[in-house]
């Protein structure tokens, strides 16, 4: 049997299908076969050589294409740093629904390809960032700095404090490649800039005054007062459908639980407050600060226990110079430490509080005496030589002392508790029923009441508050009709909801709207009638001679003549300030007119008389300086979304929404 599979694999017939299969991997790629669409991919660019920029995509040449994946992980943790960013400038009017649909999320992709095609560019151009552009970028950031120098220790507890935690080395890879991207970027909107004549014309548009003289028109109702066939209406009905639809609205049950409604705990006793006092006291002696400086003996990320080992004897060698007699340990530090941060600043690391640093370090300086030099100590980073250059233990106060402050802490404590032993309450009958709030409000004596139906803009009673709107409207809530998890609404405030009746966005029928819709279409007929008298009434203009004569000639009252417009003004209505600069400015022996419909079916019909431009030189030279500095940045951000946009059509970019 086994001869039979051979001699059948190796004849003709198998050659012809193998050939056969050949070809769509040729035309098509392997990787289409292997691994296209794979899970663990947000998108994929893919960019010619940089030597043959015109490279075909098709096979063979594709192969010598670059290809740029961004991961899934990538995409979320922009994606998480992007709702972060959201919800503290929206703050309660962030809408987590809506930012997690998949619009949302393909706009924050976009970005990160954005980024990666400028990146791809910048390495095609041969530009590199160096250890230096990024020490000092790291250095030059606010949040790193006390009175505006680069502070290690601030520096540490900020990375330290992220979700999750950074060390230096990745904090550094991240702004590495954060500059490689805008590199490009960068040079491009560096390199614009705004000639003395380009400023003055700017100057002379902004600062432009006309003169204009205006007509108004009263509306001419008698179009719109015509009767509305039933057709006409079915047509502006089914034309804009969007006008006329029943938002999404829920309507809940729900509880409150205030800590303002409990009743004021009783006074503390004397043993309490000595209980409380003794427990701060004990922790103020925990957190004392100390003044340390360091000196870092670096060991890279994989390194051999022969290379711990070398870089531990240095550390011992170096122990042992500061400990000497007259050392100088900053100036040992400044040109032996590994950590260009703090050796600038010889080695200090200003005050410590336990948690700044790692645990071994902290071990290590609660056995120290001011004065003393440490043996090397282990971290991530590598081998630590410690110098405790003082501690501070902090100002204590007496039990008496303390006495009034400790009551009032011990008092907010037993509200704070009371309140959370009710929070609890409630969780528990809430896990016992979680298909009725009945049993939970008996519980802790409050009242279940309705609300609603209200939608996702309502602003009055509970519905006013963010938190119940996004709880209410989140699906989980729509399907199951369970109790919610606590909402918090504020300090010392929570609620519970469960949604009792939900009506999707629908279209109001016809019937129910026709109203709307009859005033709609008279509207409309308003606007095309006005629009089509003010074209009639503005070709007349030239050949009555002026406004003032057309106006006389139709029997309306004169215009009225606004010397010096400047650019934007409030004129009448929105609209006809930025209509009158719009026309051009009037020629010799020529009239400049136009003209603005209202939303009333009023017309305002206008000439421009004359036209002043902006004196350049009325500028005080600060603010002309401040102008060209936005005019280059406007320039220099245009072009660098036309470049981002030639890059991407040069590219082949592959998005898996599926997978966002």
């Amino acid at each position: 049997m086994l001869q039979k599979l051979r001699d059948k694999t190796t004849g003709w017939i198998a050659t012809a299908i193998v050939g056969l299969l050949i070809i769509p991997f040729a035309f098509f790629g392997l990787e289409q076969y292997m691994v296209g669409g794979a899970g663990n991919t947000a998108a994929v660019v893919k960019a010619p050589p940089s030597w043959w920029n015109s490279a075909p995509s098709f096979w063979p040449a594709s192969m010598l294409w670059q290809e740029d994946e961004i991961s899934l992980d990538e995409f979320r943790e922009r994606f998480d740093q992007v709702r972060q960013q959201r919800r503290e400038v929206e703050g309660e009017g962030f809408d987590a629904r809506t930012f997690e649909a998949l619009p949302s999320r393909v706009q924050v992709l976009g970005g990160l390809v954005d980024e990666r095609v400028q990146a791809i560019a910048a390495r095609q151009a041969g530009l590199r960032v160096g250890d230096a552009l990024v020490r000092d970028t790291i250095q030059g950031i606010p949040a790193f700095q006390v009175d505006g120098r680069f502070d290690p220790q601030r520096y540490r507890l900020a990375l330290s404090s992220q979700i999750p935690p950074q060390s230096p080395r990745q904090f550094e890879q991240v702004i590495r490649q954060s500059l490689e991207q805008s590199l490009l970027a960068g040079a491009l909107a560096g390199s614009e800039f705004v000639t003395a004549g380009e400023l003055e014309r700017v100057v002379q548009l902004l600062g432009e005054r006309r003169d204009v003289s205006m007509l108004l028109v009263p509306a001419d109702g008698e179009s719109a007062a015509q009767p509305v066939a039933d057709e006409a209406l079915q047509a502006w009905y089914d034309a804009h459908p969007d006008d006329y639809r029943a938002p999404e609205n829920v309507t809940i049950e729900y509880i409150v639980v205030d800590a303002e409604a409990l009743p004021e705990p009783p006074p503390a006793d004397e043993a309490t407050l000595r209980q409380r006092f003794a427990a701060q006291a004990e922790r103020q002696g925990e957190q004392a600060q100390r003044l340390v400086s360091h000196i870092l003996v670096e060991v890279p990320e994989g390194a051999g226990e022969d290379a711990v080992q070398a870089a531990r004897d240095e550390a011992a060698g170096l122990a042992a110079q500061a400990s000497a007699d007259g050392a100088d340990f900053a100036a040992l530090a400044a040109s032996s430490s590994d950590d260009p941060g703090s050796a600038e600043q010889g080695g200090d690391l200003g005050w410590v509080t336990p948690g700044t640093f790692p645990d071994a370090i902290d071990t290590a300086l609660a056995a120290m005496q001011p004065g003393e030099v440490s043996e090397p100590v282990r971290t991530e980073f590598g081998w630590h030589v410690l110098w405790l250059r003082e501690v501070q233990q902090g100002e204590s106060e007496s039990f008496e002392q303390a006495r009034e402050r400790l009551a009032a802490e011990q008092a907010q404590a037993d509200r704070d508790n009371a309140f959370d032993e009710l929070s609890r309450q409630v969780v528990d009958a809430v896990l016992q029923s979680p298909a009725s709030l009945q049993p939970a409000a008996e519980a802790v004596g409050v009242q279940v009441k309705v609300l609603g139906p209200f939608t996702r803009e309502s602003t009055e009673g509970l519905a006013a508050e963010p938190a119940i709107r996004r709880a209410a409207f989140s699906e989980a809530q729509i399907e199951d009709r369970m109790i919610s998890d606590p909402i918090s609404l504020g300090a010392g405030r929570n609620a519970w909801l469960r949604v009792t009746g939900h009506n999707p966005e629908q279209p109001h029928p016809l019937a129910e709207v026709r109203g709307q819709v009859e005033a709609a279409v008279r509207a409309r007929r308003l606007h095309d009638a006005a629009s089509e008298r003010a074209r009639e009434l503005e070709s007349g203009i030239a050949a009555a001679g002026s406004l003032a004569l057309l106006a006389e000639a139709e029997g309306l009252d004169a215009p009225q003549s606004v010397p010096q417009v400047p650019r934007g003004a409030p004129l009448v209505a929105p609209g006809v300030s930025e209509a009158i600069f719009a026309a051009p400015a009037p020629a010799e022996d020529t009239l400049s007119s136009g003209h603005q419909v209202l939303d009333d079916g009023g017309i305002v019909l206008f000439t421009v008389d004359a036209v002043t431009p902006g004196d350049a030189g009325s500028v005080p030279a600060e603010q002309a300086e401040i102008l060209r500095s936005q005019l280059v940045q406007a320039v220099g951000i245009d072009d660098v979304q036309a470049l981002v946009e030639t890059l991407r059509s040069r590219f082949k970019i592959e998005v898996f929404e599926q997978n966002l």
